[in-house]
C-alpha cells in the first residue's frame, strides 16, 4: 500500500525580525484579516479555509513560505519519502517529543511540515 497525502490547514511565513512588525501590520490592518489569538505567543489570521502563521526568524534575512502536509500513517509516509529521496530537514525547528511527522524539503527548497492531523 502506498503512502496516502493532503493538503494541511496551516501555512507558516517566516519573517526576519527587521520585516517582522510590517508583516503583521499588513495582514492585520491593510487587509484586515481575522486574526487567530487563541495560540499566544502565535500570530495568526483566518485565510480562507487556511491558518496562515506569522513567525519571526531571528535566523533569516528574508521571508520564507512553510506548508503543512497530512498523512493518516506518518511511519509509511516516512519510508515513501526515504524511497523517493526526499530531503529531510527536521533541524529546521524543534517537534515535540512524540509527535507523529516531521520536516521535509521540496525540490525547490520549500520547508513541509509531514505530520498525522488530530483527525483525518
Amino acid at each position: 500500500m502506498s503512502a496516502e497525502f493532503k493538503g494541511g490547514i496551516d501555512i507558516a511565513i517566516k519573517v526576519p525580525p527587521h520585516q517582522f512588525q510590517q508583516t503583521l501590520d499588513f495582514y492585520r490592518n491593510v487587509l484586515g484579516l481575522p486574526e487567530i489569538t487563541d495560540k499566544p505567543p502565535a500570530t495568526g489570521f483566518e485565510l480562507g479555509p487556511n491558518r496562515l502563521w506569522i513567525d519571526e526568524a531571528p535566523a533569516l534575512s528574508q521571508a520564507e513560505v512553510w506548508l503543512e502536509l497530512f498523512t493518516p500513517d506518518f511511519k509509511q509516509a516516512e519510508k515513501h519519502i526515504a524511497d523517493s529521496g526526499v530531503v529531510r530537514c527536521d533541524a529546521v525547528e524543534p517537534l515535540p517529543e512524540g509527535f507523529k511527522g516531521g520536516w521535509v524539503m521540496s525540490p525547490c527548497n520549500i520547508v513541509h511540515m509531514l505530520r498525522e492531523p488530530e483527525a483525518w
